[in-house]
């Protein structure tokens, strides 16, 4: 995790293999370890696993308060790279909306990371803040209430008036 930290990398790959016949791991991300913190949030576990988890959790808290510098200058640059796919998403659904509204429940995890990064990426430029904003305004005008869009065991972790664009789908017209 130090090495990743202090990389120039906004994604890291991760060195061990996945078992025969599954999938690669996917890159670490501050964004990821995010959203995986808050998708455990809300999963059941025995006693055991809640211990384990709460103690990843102190040692997750640790290492942040540790390496705090490095850990905002890294969700800096995450924000960016996910705000730019974001917002690459966003366009191409308004380029063309019935060939990409369906991958909107894949794509919006990013808006969650966004989410979840914004607090630690206080240097981030205004400018790009200001974007979030108005993605999310566009997000509005074609927005069409509903259920949760997830897992329905996550939904506790992602409350409807926080994470309001994990509560529906978008128009596959404009």
């Amino acid at each position: 995790m130090e090495s990743y930290l202090f990389s120039q990398d906004v994604y890291w790959t991760i060195q061990a293999n996945p078992p025969a016949g599954k999938p690669a791991y996917p890159s670490l991300t501050l964004g990821g370890l995010l959203l995986a913190q808050a998708r455990l949030s809300s999963t059941r576990l025995s006693d055991e696993l809640r211990g384990e988890r709460d103690q990843l959790r102190l040692e997750f808290g640790a290492f942040q308060t540790r390496w705090r510098v490095a850990w905002e200058k890294k969700a800096v640059r995450e924000f960016h790279a996910r705000l730019n796919l974001w917002r690459d998403y966003l366009e191409e659904y308004r380029a063309n909306p019935k060939s990409n509204a369906d991958r909107y429940g894949y794509e919006v995890g990013r808006r969650a990371m966004l989410h979840l990064l914004e607090p630690l990426a206080r240097e981030a430029p205004r400018a790009e803040i200001e974007m979030l904003r108005g993605l999310d305004s566009l997000l509005r005008s074609v927005f069409i209430p509903g259920g949760f869009i997830w897992e329905d065991w996550l939904e506790p972790a992602f409350p409807a008036q926080t994470y309001w664009y994990l509560y529906g789908s978008i128009r596959d017209t404009l």
